[in-house]
């Protein structure tokens, strides 16, 4: 008997030490009002009016232009993105937490602020004057909550789809890997 009390034991022990070494993840899931709550408390009203005024015109903006026309989107320091409206975006290596959207004339319309680059994030996007245009959660590369700044879902992204707060498809888009 003592000698099965012993193995038990042993065996006890050696799994309590394969466990300690074990991370556990989950995902955790978001509907409209979770991510509302999750964006709003608290609260992001204001940016660093630097991030504005350093970047309020993009002096290469007939370089990235160009880039985003042969599809050159992955550059050495920054990686580019253009929209249908012809404006663009350009996020920069050296600091990943701002993005930076241009009217195609080089000009700055917005800077997106985010709280991380590890899913999920929040992200807070301000117009040239700091006040703030929409705010969203970005749960998975294909999935992003987007609301304005009273807390309205604006659409709710899930792959290819855009969706409004009864589930109706509002927009559908397509990006490139």
């Amino acid at each position: 008997m003592i000698k099965k009390i012993c193995i038990l034991t042993l065996l006890t022990l050696t799994m309590q030490n394969a466990f300690a070494e074990t991370i556990i993840t989950g995902g955790i899931d978001y509907n409209v009002t979770r991510a509302r709550n999750e964006l709003t408390s608290p609260n992001q009203n204001t940016i660093d009016k630097k991030y504005i005024k350093t970047h309020a015109y993009d002096y290469k903006h007939r370089t990235n232009l160009n880039c985003l026309l042969k599809g050159e989107v992955n550059q050495k320091d920054r990686i580019l993105a253009m929209f249908s409206d012809y404006t663009y975006a350009i996020m920069y290596f050296e600091d990943q937490l701002h993005v930076y959207y241009y009217k195609n004339d080089g000009s700055l319309l917005y800077v997106e602020e985010k709280t991380s680059t590890q899913y999920p994030y929040k992200t807070y996007k301000y117009d040239t004057s700091g006040n703030l245009v929409n705010m969203s959660l970005r749960t998975s590369k294909e999935e992003t909550f987007i609301f304005s700044p009273n807390g309205k879902l604006i659409a709710h992204w899930v792959g290819k789809n855009g969706y409004d707060e009864k589930g109706n498809i509002i927009m559908t888009r397509e990006y490139a890997e």
